[in-house]
């Protein structure tokens, strides 16, 4: 019965939350997620390495398209920091995969974290 209730709380809270908390946290799961790579990068496998990058990629992804589209209220300089931090981070995954190495998973973790953070800001 327990189980049940805390899982009827998180589905409850998961619909209440806000599209800037929302992002937040999905940032901050993807830093966990690469953190996890890095910090285990002996004992994991490519498939995990290529799977932390590829829910990065897919979720930066969807975060910029969301962003930069005309419906987003967003200030035009946001936008176009937006989409250029974008293309970094794609194109430093590509370097990653093609090169891999623990330290290269660092400024992806350290994006993400910051995005996350800004996001969690109240605007004034």
């Amino acid at each position: 019965m327990y189980k049940q209730a805390a899982q009827a709380y998180l589905k409850t809270s998961q619909v209440t939350v806000s599209p800037r908390e929302l992002e937040a946290n999905l940032l901050m799961k993807a830093a966990a997620k690469l953190q996890l790579i890095k910090d285990e990068w002996d004992e994991t496998s490519f498939a995990e390495t290529d799977e932390a990058l590829t829910y990065n990629r897919k979720l930066w992804t969807i975060l910029v398209t969301s962003a930069t589209s005309e419906e987003s209220e967003l200030p035009q300089e946001i936008k176009n920091n937006l989409a250029s931090l974008a293309v970094f981070v794609f194109k430093h995954t590509v370097t990653l995969l093609a090169d891999p190495a623990p330290e290269k998973l660092s400024v992806l973790i350290s994006i993400n974290r910051s995005i996350a953070e800004g996001l969690r800001t109240r605007p004034e």
